[in-house]
């Protein structure tokens, strides 16, 4: 692994591997919230997303979706296949919360059925905006082929994670996911964690998602631990 990073994220540092078409992710302890205005270091958060990643990309790939997912290093850091991402993020939302109740007239909570699939624009000096599929096409970020087919796939995830979750009484209330392109073929990238997912205790209603820092709801490192503890048997996280 390169010392110097090839990229960094608000929480993750990119590296560039030994092997070729591979590349070294390893994810930090930093959390972030409204555009960065809001920021952290939490010891042991990276680790968290880090194995919740991987059980979830493992997990997906036995169910026929594409991850770039190779293996781990250690409990923060994966090898995954080299991707040309796509600066989209596709947000799936099973139920009203956050942006979509902000700006349209749902109620917080409500159920969206069937879910509702939004692609945002990956842009931070623009605030990551909606996009719609002409815009997508417009740009030449994906013809309408591949838009359709992320879509499918996105529901088909979204179909996986909610069965997962809900036998471990969470409610999947919206996620987002990131894809890229490799030999032609569209593969899941990025993460699937608490950073990138709005999770809620089915019985109680309480947050155990990063929502738990945004708005000051009591201790994020306790809720992401939780989360761990209750979707990967065995395990008690929290160490390297």
């Amino acid at each position: 692994m390169n010392s110097e990073p090839l990229y960094e994220g608000k929480a993750k540092s990119v590296y560039r591997s030994e092997e070729a078409g591979e590349l070294v992710v390893r994810f930090r302890d930093d959390i972030t919230a409204f555009d960065g205005e809001k920021k952290d270091v939490l010891p042991g958060k990276g680790v968290f997303n880090a194995v919740v990643s991987a059980f979830f990309f493992t997990y997906l790939e036995k169910r026929g979706i594409a991850t770039h997912f190779i293996r781990m290093v250690n409990e923060r850091t994966m090898i995954v296949k080299e991707l040309a991402m796509v600066p989209l993020e596709v947000i799936v939302r099973n139920r009203a919360a956050g942006s979509i109740v902000r700006r349209y007239p749902f109620s917080e909570g409500q159920v969206l059925d069937p879910p509702v699939v939004v692609m945002d624009f990956k842009d931070d000096t623009r605030h990551d905006p909606m996009i719609n599929d002409d815009i997508i096409v417009a740009l030449g970020l994906l013809t309408r082929e591949e838009i359709a087919a992320i879509r499918t796939r996105a529901l088909e995830i979204n179909r996986l994670l909610s069965e997962y979750f809900r036998e471990q009484g969470i409610t999947l209330v919206d996620f987002k996911i990131e894809f890229g392109k490799r030999e032609g073929s569209i593969v899941l990238g990025d993460e699937i964690s608490m950073d990138s997912m709005r999770l809620w205790d089915m019985e109680t209603g309480e947050s155990l998602d990063k929502d738990v820092y945004r708005f000051d709801k009591g201790d994020v490192l306790s809720a992401y631990e939780r989360v761990v503890q209750r979707i990967i048997p065995g395990y008690f996280g929290g160490k390297e």
